[in-house]
């Protein structure tokens, strides 16, 4: 895969100054390119405890992300997924280390502990104080001695790095960065692996298969489980970690990997709070990417219980942009629809016939909806027969509660359901159409006619014109035939206008109008093709 870098070996000293150019002048990096590659905080004076901590990188925003005020002094940067070399730590050390000492903040990997560990032998071996701790929070392993460290990690460095920034001493900054550590759990899941640069993407995740507890180097997880949607994910990590969490009130840590959009954080963020532990969370860190590894389609929960001391110091403020500070969890809010926008309810009547048609029509839409969404690729995003589909079920769904036995009243209730359930210009399209149906209707017109005015106001509000590769090319025609009562002769007008828009190598209307001929050519309009099915479907009965 294609990836935004210059040279293999440059990776991160280019992302490195990349961060400190677009910081305002908060970062500085110490001189040593390419074998030291530190960032401090540019305003740094020794005076209080330096909190350092760092590691491979492809973890970005972690480590430099989050130097800056209230948080870390220093971020040693390895590799990507390598540990820093022993003199790059000593360096970022005795850059920022002055009479009240160092805290290191190192990962529970083979390599940060010995690199981190000699490195801060050799600090005191020239007279500076140095504490060191490990975080292994990892539990996707319980059985391991030595769990790896994770997101969890910024928990300690949020509030080791806040009593560091508020003058504690280097014995209180270290104790609290332990009882944070003995508190902190986390585990991962993933539907895909990452792409290191340089080498050839892993494929070891099958399609309809997640991992679960997936180390943050691309390591492979615990097992790999059946994937059905978000709401099962985020059951499986809130199970592993309700066996590890007490009943105190907890802070969570919600991390993206990497490779996770934000659309699907903010579901998995409404899954963990109707989880069996979201009773627990009293405050949140997220959703965000924190702790990632590098593109990976994946996400991963941290937990701590806290004092309130420790959630002071977790809410306190810092410099670093990537922290996205913490936030009470409160109920969800819902603030009622302005009087204008209320919906009218109408009065529900029973009509068998009315509602037979109805659902077949439904029915017709549903089945199509993996084809439309083929036809639909091919000039659009995609979503057309899903949009259709979903607002056909909606429209059953409510079928009890429509004046089935009023046609008038009916074609408006039809355009009030769509506008409501129905996403997309489609869904508003249709909506105008049965609204103005209803309005013809309720002035005497029949049922054509009314049909052929919602039409023409649809046409009006939505632009598009016989020819213009839409809907329209499939519903005009039909409806001209229907004039003269001839379902079938409607149906194979439907179907040539449908057709027809696949010799059509420019749309002059909807999201088609921006793509090239080349695309467009030998596909049909997915609108106009739902419409053909439709007549089609409904000539055979």
């Amino acid at each position: 895969m294609a990836q935004f870098i210059n040279a293999r070996d440059a990776v991160v000293t280019d992302a490195i100054d990349g961060a400190i150019l677009t910081s305002g002048g908060a970062l500085a990096r110490l001189d040593g390119y390419p074998h030291i590659r530190v960032v401090v905080r540019a305003d740094w004076d020794k005076s209080r405890v330096a909190v350092v901590s760092g590691g491979g990188s492809g973890h970005e925003p972690a480590h430099a992300g989050f130097v800056g005020a209230g948080m870390l002094t220093a971020a040693v940067c390895g590799d990507v997924f390598a540990s820093p070399s022993v003199d790059a730590v000593l360096a970022g050390i005795l850059a920022v280390t002055g009479p009240a000492g160092c805290l290191l903040i190192v990962k529970n990997y083979t390599g940060d502990r010995l690199n981190f560990g000699l490195a801060a032998e050799r600090a005191r071996a020239y007279g500076l104080k140095v504490s060191m701790v490990i975080v292994g929070d990892d539990i996707a392993l319980p059985d391991l001695p030595q769990p790896r460290g994770v997101a969890g990690t910024l928990f300690v460095h949020k509030i080791a790095g806040a009593l560091a920034e508020a003058g504690a001493t280097l014995e209180a900054v270290t104790a609290a960065a332990n009882r944070v550590i003995a508190g902190t759990r986390s585990i991962g899941m993933s539907l895909d692996t990452c792409t290191v640069p340089g080498s050839p993407k892993e494929h070891r995740i099958a399609a309809g298969k997640a991992e679960l507890g997936l180390g943050i180097h691309g390591e492979a997880g615990v097992q790999q489980v059946d994937y059905r949607d978000a709401a099962q994910a985020m059951a499986a990590l809130a199970e592993a970690l309700a066996k590890v969490m007490s009943d105190a009130p907890h802070v969570a840590l919600l991390n993206n990997l990497g490779g996770t959009s934000v659309l699907e954080m903010s579901i998995l963020a409404n899954e963990l709070m109707k989880s069996r532990i979201g009773d627990r969370i009293k405050w949140v860190v997220g959703p965000a990417a924190l702790m990632t590894s590098l593109d990976m389609q994946g996400f991963s929960v941290s937990v701590c219980p806290l004092s309130p001391e420790d959630e002071a110091l977790l809410s306190a403020p810092c410099g670093p942009s990537a922290w996205p500070g913490v936030q009470a969890v409160k109920p969800l809010q819902v603030v009622a629809l302005p009087d204008g926008l209320k919906p009218i309810k109408p009065i529900a009547s029973a009509h068998a016939p009315t509602a037979e048609f109805l659902n077949r029509c439904c029915d017709v839409l549903i089945r199509a909806e993996a084809d439309l969404n083929a036809l639909d690729a091919k000039s659009g995003d995609g979503d057309t027969g899903s949009t259709l589909a979903g607002a056909a079920r909606a429209l059953s769904a409510a079928m009890d509660r429509l004046p089935l036995a009023d046609h008038t009243q009916l074609y408006r209730a039809i355009g009030q359901e769509l506008s409501q359930t129905m996403g997309g210009s489609s869904g508003v399209l249709l909506a105008i159409f049965f609204t103005a149906a209803g309005d013809a209707a309720s002035s005497g017109k029949s049922l054509v006619d009314a049909l052929q005015e919602g039409l023409k106001r649809m046409q009006v509000i939505g632009g598009a014109e016989v020819g213009d590769r839409t809907m329209v090319d499939a519903l005009h025609p039909a409806l001209q035939a229907l004039a003269a009562q001839d379902l079938q002769a409607a149906a194979q007008a439907a179907r040539k206008g449908a057709d027809h828009t696949a010799t059509l190598r420019k749309a002059k209307a909807g999201r088609a109008s921006y793509i090239s001929a080349d695309q467009l050519d030998g596909h049909i309009d997915p609108g106009a093709e739902a419409v053909a099915r439709l007549f089609e479907h409904l000539a055979q009965g």
